[in-house]
């Protein structure tokens, strides 16, 4: 149906998350469209970004410097570790503002039925930044769903030999929602994390 060059472009699109085949096709034929220097400007950006981006040594997330620039702050807390299951879940929890710890990324979740077990994530290397005896607790800020809970639960047993605090992120009713929508699990959570009103 389509000549070569433009059903591998679509194919190379559809390999993307989220990316379906219709999408793949509508921006299949964006990029045909474009003049010829916003093309390459394009396929340069995604060349920059793919040599010079590396994962920290540190917190496995992604950074352009070594060190990232998270971990080589000294004002950061570095007693308190935040767990998260991907680099933006990183970003999105600095936009609060409220966190000053540090991150660690483990670029997945525990998934048995997907074939993703613990030595499939980066759990050896949050397992070296606690054995020094530095780390006084580790937030696990996984999403609350099975495998999310699942990692979290393993983790909270991996750390338990040592003397640090594993806690959760409080999960409840979103600012806005409403009561009649909610699910029972989201009600307990709600209700487990309730705080003093001051």
């Amino acid at each position: 149906m389509y000549a070569v060059p433009i059903a591998r472009l679509i194919e190379e699109f559809a390999k993307m998350p989220g990316i379906g085949k219709r999408t793949a096709e509508r921006l299949a034929y964006y990029v045909l469209k474009l003049p010829k220097d916003e093309v390459a400007e394009f396929a340069k950006v995604l060349m920059s970004a793919k040599e010079k981006i590396t994962f920290c040594p540190v917190c496995q997330s992604l950074t352009e410097t070594v060190p990232c620039a998270l971990c080589s702050d000294a004002q950061r807390d570095s007693s308190v570790i935040c767990v998260v299951e991907k680099p933006k879940d990183v970003i999105k929890i600095e936009k609060t503002r409220e966190f000053k710890g540090l991150y660690h990324v483990l670029h997945g979740v525990i998934s048995p039925m997907d074939g993703i077990g613990p030595e499939d994530i980066r759990l050896k290397e949050l397992l070296h930044r606690i054995q020094d005896g530095s780390v006084r607790e580790v937030i696990m800020a996984t999403n609350p769903n099975l495998e999310g809970e699942t990692t979290a639960m393993y983790v909270a047993k991996l750390l338990k030999p040592f003397d640090v605090t594993v806690t959760r992120l409080a999960h409840g009713i979103p600012v806005g929602g409403d009561l009649e929508y909610a699910d029972v699990v989201t009600l307990t959570r709600a209700l487990e994390g309730r705080h003093e009103i001051n």
